[in-house]
């Protein structure tokens, strides 16, 4: 297939048609298509088949309605001759007319017609094209439209009744070029006839569409040439574009051109030699492999993988290229590839190797910094059961065009006869989060927490953002479409807490809220030998030395304790306030003390591990700083004497003070310098004591 699209057509002044015998027609079909008139020779071949029902001229209008593209025609000749192929005359044209039924969409018919020729065909090259055309079928068969892009002709301004192509949208977005015969009617390129050739056009964006086009000047736009392929550079300043010759229908030279700005306009077009050979060099794409600039292009050039193949060659500056490397057969096939693009790591191409819903299909391969991605299909919406190709994008890849003669396109014959342009724009799709860190238990927001947002796309960890909230206020992140993230909230004395989510088709604009929980970490404290540790839960009912269920809890703790250091000795002490008789409250601090050893004694500790002493309220608590905390009148380090309890001014105060007296403590006399002690097990667990001291009869005094 050319790269820019040929209809060929003319008006053939014969003799009436009933003055013409079957021979005069056929000739007159034969003298047609040998000028690459091809409207008229189907028009003459048609003639002499209402003649003579002869299945070869069926097949033959078959074929020239393929070059057409008119399937519907190309379809219903076909089956004129091979629904009567008993014998398998014509299977080579099989594939043809499976191509026919594939354009029209009818996908099964077109699998079987597929399969027939892969089992008695007889071109290696095409059985391989067909297994690739089944494979399209079946993808075609379940393909979804694509709901994010909106595909719509460019408009006649733009758009004739003949074909155009290779539109290219100018970096500010406000003018675009492309190729074009800038005619309605059907015209015949046959390489001699000069005053058909493609030009090189602008046209301005307006409020409506696009403004009137205008040719480019004759420094771009070489008299007797076909001049299109146009690419800029990311910065406008520099036009590669193509100029081709035909002889007859073939191209016999395209070769590769660059013209730099100048002023307002263009300057003169030199060779791009480098690249350029004795090779057809075609649709140039400015890109970036390896950290430099990169011209991918399409070639027939030996070494290839089938007709027209990608390559790149590096920039080297001055208007030099390096030598051109074939992208490999992981992109091109025994097909054509056609019609580069390249944006931010992406490289988009048209191919009819691949498998696809019609002729040739738009794919995209990313780039990874060293490999290619397995090219993969751009879609149904972007991609017909026709011809999609020469598609590309602004910067911000929201809006930019593709060349189709899919159904809507303006023609001069078939629906699908010539290429138009057609604008893609797609919806402005935005994702982004809104997350906060809280306490699992709760729910209070945490200051001081740092969040990360982990790109986890293709499961490797990628970019990576992070964000702290100082007064545990949310934190927002914008997030990329069709990505897996990880979400991690961090904090000091918090276990991390992670969420995986993904922004992948995505089909409106979307806020993600996700909360992360933490859960508290153990927060622990160390303790010194000869260091008083208190037991802030046991308690016993007034004047008894019983221990209730409450105390258990503690209890265990020091068990625990006792069992994870088996050297240990303490000293397990009872206190009471200052208030009562002194030695009745010596008495009764040591009938505690004894009883919680004794709790401890039948848990299988050894009595010579635990000395028991009742202190009485001769030993005043200090004040600790977790205390002082609870506390607004007392301060870290204060001694609760009688004397300092009496000073203070409430009644409250002075019941407080005398709570925190009556105490229960151990400490370590023998065995490790230090334990460590988780914080929230030293914590009291309820007020399980009311005014009162040891000495005043009241029945629910409990200390």
């Amino acid at each position: 297939m050319l790269v820019i699209l040929l209809v060929w057509a003319g008006l053939l002044q014969a003799q009436p048609l009933n003055r013409a015998t079957y021979s005069t027609m056929i000739e007159t079909a034969e003298d047609c298509e040998a000028r690459y008139d091809y409207y008229n020779a189907i028009d003459w071949y048609e003639r002499s088949y209402e003649e003579v029902d002869d299945k070869d001229i069926a097949v033959k209008i078959g074929h020239l309605n393929m070059l057409v593209r008119d399937y519907k025609d190309a379809e219903r000749w076909f089956k004129k001759a091979l629904r009567r192929d008993k014998k398998g005359q014509y299977i080579e044209d099989r594939f043809s007319f499976a191509q026919s039924l594939k354009m029209n969409e009818k996908y099964d018919e077109a699998i079987q017609e597929f399969e027939a020729y892969i089992k008695e065909g007889t071109d290696d090259r095409k059985k391989q094209l067909a297994e690739n055309e089944i494979n399209g079928c079946e993808f075609a068969k379940i393909a979804m439209d694509k709901e994010d892009v909106t595909i719509s002709n460019a408009g006649n301004k733009v758009n004739t009744k003949y074909s155009e192509y290779s539109a290219f949208l100018a970096p500010d977005g406000k003018s675009m070029y492309y190729a074009s015969f800038q005619t309605d009617e059907v015209i015949v390129l046959d390489g001699k006839n000069e005053d058909y050739h493609a030009k090189i056009l602008t046209a301005n964006r307006t409020e409506d569409g696009w403004g009137d086009p205008t040719a480019l000047g004759q420094a771009i736009n070489r008299p007797g040439y076909h001049n299109s392929n146009i690419t800029l550079s990311p910065d406008g300043n520099r036009m590669y574009f193509t100029r081709q010759l035909l002889e007859g229908n073939t191209l016999s030279e395209s070769k590769l051109y660059v013209s730099e700005r100048s002023g307002g306009g263009w300057g003169p077009a030199n060779e791009v030699t480098t690249i350029n050979g004795d090779f057809l060099v075609q649709h140039p794409a400015v890109g970036e492999l390896y950290g430099n600039e990169v011209m991918f292009f399409v070639s027939n050039m030996d070494g290839g993988q089938g007709g027209l193949d990608l390559y790149y060659a590096t920039y080297k500056g001055g208007g030099v290229f390096g030598d051109p490397v074939n992208l490999g057969p992981k992109l091109n096939t025994v097909g054509d590839e056609v019609t580069p693009f390249y944006l931010d790591g992406t490289l988009y191409f048209s191919s009819n190797g691949h498998p696809g819903l019609g002729g040739f299909d738009i794919f995209y391969t990313t780039w990874n910094g060293s490999l290619w991605s397995e090219p993969a299909n751009l879609g149904k919406g972007y991609n017909t059961s026709v011809d999609d190709r020469y598609f590309m994008l602004d910067q911000e890849g929201i809006y930019g065009f593709l060349v189709s003669n899919r159904p809507g396109t303006r023609s001069v014959k078939s629906k699908t006869c010539c290429d138009d342009i057609w604008n893609v724009s797609h919806k402005i799709i935005l994702a982004d989060l809104l997350t906060a860190a809280y306490d699992i238990e709760t729910l209070v927001p945490l200051t001081e927490s740092t969040i990360y947002l982990l790109d986890m796309t293709d499961n490797r960890v990628g970019e990576t953002k992070s964000d702290k909230s100082i007064d545990g206020s949310p934190l927002s992140f914008e997030l990329d479409l069709d990505k897996a993230y990880m979400l991690v909230a961090t904090r000091e004395n918090y276990f991390p807490d992670t969420v995986e989510f993904n922004t992948v088709g995505l089909l409106d604009s979307k806020t993600f809220e996700i909360p992360l929980k933490l859960k508290p970490a153990p927060v622990y404290k160390t303790f010194t030998r000869e260091e008083p540790i208190t037991l802030e839960n046991i308690y016993y009912d007034f004047n008894d030395d019983k221990i209730l269920k409450d105390a258990e809890q503690d209890l265990e703790l020091i068990l625990e304790l006792m069992e994870q250091y088996p050297d240990m000795v303490i000293e397990l002490s009872s206190h009471t306030d200052a208030r009562g008789e002194d030695a009745y409250n010596r008495e009764l601090s040591q009938r505690r003390a004894e009883s919680a050893r004794r709790w401890l004694l039948e848990k299988g500790i050894i009595r010579r591990r635990i000395q028991a002493v009742g202190y009485g309220e001769t030993q005043p608590n200090t004040v600790s700083a977790r205390v002082a905390a609870q506390y607004d009148f007392l301060n870290a380090g204060d001694v609760l004497t009688e004397e300092f309890i009496n000073a203070l001014e409430a009644e409250e105060q002075k019941e407080a003070a005398h709570q925190i007296n009556r105490r229960t403590e151990f400490k370590i006399i023998e065995g490790p310098t230090s334990i460590r002690i988780e914080e929230t097990r030293l914590i009291r667990r309820g007020d399980k004591e009311v005014e009162g001291g040891e000495g005043v009869k009241e029945e629910d005094d409990k200390q």
